[in-house]
């Protein structure tokens, strides 16, 4: 923003090669222009026969950013635009500008043209060479460009504009944008006088000239701000930029209401809304603030990232399917399976066997795939003992050729820590991407600060509940795509509605396997959100939904969320010994050799159905004790390494654990029950003789329940009630003897059995001693209460006698563990 001086100034009689279009400075002209600086004084000095014009509209408004930053070293920006902009077209250069906008019949002569980029116009100083009116001089300027307006460069839909100054204009480089509202302060024309307020009446008369004016607001009277304003708002910004300029310091006389002495205009942009008032807003409301961010970006994370996150399910559903029909792949899966990954010979169908295991199960597959070809809204439930084979009955048979399944691993996410942790893996297996779970941890600070200034939660950051909500949404959604893809228009159920066709066509559906169903329930949430979310797809016939469970009382969670529906389970327990048998032949087949080896093997499998018969039919077992003997043992070396593996982990687990065991029972209780089963005759014990016992007096059936799902016993149902207490695998009954036969281990623990049946019966003596201490204190002696009193006496007295017994049998213990070396 620069005054420019002209050594040879341009009048309105200059020659007329100065009027055409294309005509450009000399060389020589140009090279003797000199910036003076009105920034200094602030001022433009006016002598006699000297006035100013603004012109308005040269440049576009808001050019001051130039001037900051990077191009901040730059002075002269007149010269850039000058390059810039095509000198040949009509208003592209500034002083072409002023040239075409004085009249050439008032003979002006223009001494300085002082640039406001960011005001867009430019202040023309000019000289009078003869006696004519500024009102003269305004009617000109002002017929002048209505005759032949110009059009500035960058609007051509706008036009110049040009107006005497009729105040004393104010040259600042100062970082004020402009704006369509001014701020017109009332400052006394000389120290020790006072300035008059204007009335809207004589404002609008001043003002009005400029432009059209869309209010008036005075100063209120209570206010104490000094000096007194008002506040004059503009139809356009440019209207504002012309009155300020125009009217900055002007005086008004007396006679036009501005007092005594006069009254001088101080005049300012004023921004409509300040930003440091919004700042101020939102620091003095947060609790309508962070609330309105926290719901905003919950909305835009929806909007952007939802259907993106739909997308990766769905293309997660879809590449299972692409990957087992992808022959490339399944040949490259068996290759790498084999000992040597480069051998082209193929492979047996079932190396491992299993294909005797799916034989005596073929009964449950082909049931399992009937129900998948139906449209009862109920869950399919497979429940047994862990390495029954459950999952591969499941997706490696029954669901073989199904296209589309999804299967949500409970055990992983229950074994993360933390919800961060859970979220993840949960996202992870159903294909849920981008999942930002970190950003929990970072809203859950932000939720507590907020929280200590607010008093209540913002919401940026959201439970487990929530997010495991949101992840099976949008995998509802992707499955009920992908169950929809097949509708084509040509099909004759094509008039069918989204819900009826799903429902008609229970073969399209995908079919989703929740498996280890309540592992580690104590934190139900996860379980919870699941049963509910499984409900509801089940329910919208968007998937069948098959559960895993090794729990067998699966049936009261299932049942919250589906309350009315009577569910599909296939109970898998330990094959056949036949069964077992086969598997174990047929994997050895499987790995066989030559004739020599053959004839080895023939001779290492004298008493295998004994072994297999100690076994059971637990599938794992079997494996495990294939392995053994196609790596050179014996049945019988193979089977006592099971057993003393398996009597190692209940040892470690149950009775000598380095952690607490479970507060739902105890290693008494534990110990007792691994004794009385090794003792039985056929490795079970009635369920209500167990609940009998001294050792399950209080809570026995929490306590067989939570040992039932630890697996060290199973329970076993006649007719939907529990019945018989077993073994929690079959092996575990030999493992059971293993420890017994261990006549220390033996000793020690009766003892602690012992010493906590002695423990139960004092307290169950002190129990009934204060209860007699009470009926003693009564001041008569009542003979209804004469029954009650024999009754705790005969209690204690056989309390008592439990007691003598149990240190009897204490003392003797003792006594052999003392002998013991």
């Amino acid at each position: 923003m620069r005054p420019v001086t002209l050594s040879r100034p341009l009048t309105a009689r200059s020659p007329a090669y100065l009027h055409t279009t294309k005509w450009r400075p000399p060389l020589y002209a140009r090279s003797l222009i000199r910036y003076t600086s009105s920034i200094k004084s602030g001022h433009i000095s006016v002598g006699e026969n000297e006035g100013i014009v603004y012109v308005n509209n040269i440049f576009p408004h808001r050019l001051q950013w130039l001037l900051r930053g990077p191009l901040s070293h730059i002075q002269p920006l007149e010269g850039i635009l000058k390059r810039v902009n095509n000198p040949g077209i009509a208003a592209a250069d500034p002083l072409r500008i002023v040239q075409l906008a004085l009249p050439k019949e008032l003979d002006l002569e223009i001494k300085e043209v002082v640039t406001r980029y960011k005001e867009g116009g430019a202040f023309v100083k000019y000289g009078l060479k003869s006696n004519i009116t500024e009102e003269s001089i305004q009617n000109a300027i002002k017929k002048n460009l209505q005759n032949r307006p110009i059009k500035p460069w960058f609007n051509p839909f706008q036009k110049v504009d040009a107006d005497l100054v009729r105040g004393t204009p104010w040259i600042e480089d100062l970082y004020r944008i402009p704006s369509q509202t001014l701020k017109v302060e009332f400052l006394p024309t000389s120290p020790g006088t006072s300035a008059a307020v204007l009335t809207q009446e004589a404002l609008y008369s001043l003002f009005r000239p400029y432009g059209k004016i869309l209010d008036i607001q005075e100063q209120p009277s209570d206010s104490k701000v000094e000096p007194r304003y008002a506040i004059l708002r503009f139809e356009l910004p440019r209207y504002a930029v012309m009155a300020r300029n125009c009217m900055h310091g002007f005086i008004v006389s007396e006679e036009a209401g501005g007092g005594k002495s006069g009254t001088r205009f101080k005049i300012n942009y004023e921004r409509k809304i300040k930003l440091s008032m919004i700042k101020d807003w939102i620091i003095n409301h947060p609790r309508l603030v962070i609330p309105a961010v926290a719901a905003l970006i919950a909305t835009i994370t929806v909007i952007i990232f939802d259907p993106i996150r739909t997308f990766f399910i769905e293309l997660k559903i879809k590449s299972s399917f692409q990957a087992e029909e992808n022959q490339v792949l399944q040949w490259v899966r068996r290759q790498a399976s084999k000992a040597n990954m480069f051998s082209f010979g193929k492979s047996k169908s079932n190396p491992r066997g299993l294909a005797a295991i799916w034989e005596g199960r073929q009964k449950d597959i082909e049931q399992l795939r009937a129900w998948l070809t139906e449209t009862a809204e109920t869950f399919i439930v497979i429940h047994g003992p862990r390495g029954s084979g459950k999952r591969e009955l499941v997706l490696e048979q029954a669901l073989k050729e199904h296209k589309y399944k999804v299967v949500i691993d409970c055990k992983q996410i229950q074994d993360a820590r933390g919800d961060t942790a859970k979220i993840s893996r949960a996202a992870a297996q159903v294909g849920y991407r981008p999942i930002f779970s970190w950003m929990n941890s970072i809203s859950s600070f932000i939720d507590l600060a907020a929280q200590g200034m607010i008093g209540t939660k913002a919401g940026f950051s959201e439970t487990l509940d929530a997010q495991l909500s949101k992840i099976w949404h949008n995998t509802a959604v992707a499955m009920k795509r992908v169950a929809l893809e097949g509708r084509r228009k040509e099909d004759k159920d094509i008039h069918l509605s989204e819900d009826e066709y799903l429902e008609a066509h229970p073969e399209k559906r995908p079919v989703l396997v929740i498996d280890n169903f309540l592992y580690d329930s104590d934190n139900s949430v996860v379980f919870d959100k699941l049963t509910e979310w499984a409900a509801g797809v089940t329910s919208a016939n968007i998937a069948h939904v098959v559960f895993l469970t090794t729990d067998s009382s699966f049936a009261k969670p299932l049942s919250k969320a589906m309350p009315n529906q009577v569910f599909r389970t296939i109970g898998l327990g330990d094959c056949s010994l036949e069964v077992g048998r086969r598997f174990v032949l047929r994997h050895l087949d499987a790995e066989s050799g030559g004739d020599e080896e053959n004839a080895r093997r023939k001779e290492t499998l004298h008493g295998l159905d004994s072994c297999i018969k100690t076994l059971g039919g637990r599938v794992t077992d079997l494996d495990f004790m294939a392995h053994r003997i196609e790596a050179g043992e014996t049945p019988e070396a193979a089977v006592n390494r099971i057993i003393e593996q398996s009597a190692s982990e209940i040892l470690k687990i149950f009775i000598l654990g380095t952690e607490s065991p479970s507060p739902q029972y105890t290693r008494e209780q534990a110990w007792h029950l691994i004794k009385t089963l090794a003792q039985s005759k056929d490795g079970t014990l009635l369920y209500n003789k167990v609940l009998l016992g001294d050792l399950f007096k209080d809570n026995g059936e929490a306590t067989l329940r939570a040992l039932e799902q630890s697996e060290l016993i199973s329970v076993a149902t006649d007719k939907g009630f529990p019945r018989y207490v077993k073994p929690g695998k079959p092996v575990y009954r030999a493992a059971f003897q293993r420890l017994v036969e261990n006549k220390t281990l033996q000793n020690r623990l009766d003892l602690l059995i012992l010493s906590q049946l002695i423990s139960n019966e004092n307290l169950s003596i002190k129990k009934y001693e204060e209860e007699l201490q009470v009926l003693g204190s009564l001041p008569k002696y009542p003979w209804e209460l004469t029954s009650r009193i024999e009754w705790l006496l005969r209690k204690v007295h056989a309390s008592q006698g439990k007691i003598s017994k149990y240190e009897g049998e204490s003392a003797a213990l003792s006594k052999i563990l003392q002998k013991e070396n």
